[in-house]
């Protein structure tokens, strides 16, 4: 459900887009933002959206997440206590936030400035090791110079997620050892403008495995051990949603998605940081 500054923000971009908003309206949203051509709001209300605190009488911070695809980041940053609008370059209709359809390369600094924070994911298939083994990197776009360049000039508080081997900037590592719960190893960079705490690095298990030449084939259960996601992956789609706390994405979704552990513990620092720059009694409030 959106907050009515997040559906005032959001009236705001499309008067900027002149973008003339339908009839119609959506359903459960307390305030019926029209959905439009541009604006993609979920018509029902998401159980993923309903673990968030209970702040409806608090101004919650806003955040845009840039290349969203599927909301696996979106979701996290929306746990630990953002409204999240997201932003792709084609459809992601099983995103269960908010989403518009738009370049995110192209977007009107205006409408960034509408933001408390930004994440970006730029595209990281140039940056993979796949790429490099198989000498066709140059086949995908590079963004994260231009992305980086783009956030910077925002002023905002930004966090940038990628691929080990994607040449971000001092970043921080984290992995599914790190958060109970979670039974994938998925390393992933994380460049922002301010400090991030990142939890002890805990020793790789092995990890569940449907190759006989592995010693460990038959002794592990992918329902109980870590397994692997990514390409066809070693383990059945409704084990990989478990192992990675996402239930909502397709094989494809889940192939490229994070953890929203992994920016629930981002996120939950960076509102810290944003709270802590405005009034005292704001914090107080959104604490309570």
């Amino acid at each position: 459900m959106l907050s009515k500054t997040v559906k005032a923000r959001i009236e705001a971009v499309l008067e900027q887009y002149d973008v003339e908003p339908t009839s119609r309206e959506a359903e459960g949203l307390d305030g019926e933002l029209p959905l439009n051509n541009v604006v993609q709001i979920p018509a029902k209300r998401s159980p993923h959206v309903r673990s968030r605190p209970n702040r409806s009488n608090n101004r919650r911070p806003l955040l845009l997440d840039l290349f969203c695809c599927a909301g696996g980041a979106g979701i996290g940053y929306y746990r630990a206590g953002f409204d999240v609008v997201g932003v792709d370059i084609v459809p992601r209709p099983s995103n269960p936030l908010p989403f518009i359809l738009a370049d995110a390369m192209k977007l009107d600094p205006k409408f960034i400035a509408l933001f408390d924070a930004i994440h970006a994911s730029p595209p990281c298939q140039s940056y993979s090791d796949l790429a490099k083994r198989n000498g066709n990197a140059d086949e995908w776009p590079r963004l994260i110079e231009p992305v980086r360049q783009m956030l910077q000039e925002s002023g905002k508080p930004y966090v940038i997620e990628n691929v080990e081997g994607a040449p971000l900037q001092e970043p921080v590592v984290l992995c599914g050892t790190m958060f109970p719960g979670l039974r994938v190893l998925r390393h992933r960079l994380f460049e922002a403008n301010f400090p991030i705490k990142v939890p002890a690095h805990k020793k790789h298990p092995k990890v569940h495995t449907f190759d006989k030449r592995k010693s460990h084939f038959g002794k592990t259960d992918e329902w109980e051990d870590f397994v692997q996601v990514t390409g066809g992956g070693n383990c059945s789609l409704a084990a990989a949603r478990d192992a990675m706390g996402i239930d909502w994405m397709s094989k494809g979704e889940i192939n490229e998605a994070i953890p929203p552990a992994y920016t629930e513990h981002i996120g939950r620092q960076l509102i810290t940081r944003i709270l802590s720059e405005e009034q005292p009694d704001v914090e107080a409030r959104l604490h309570a």
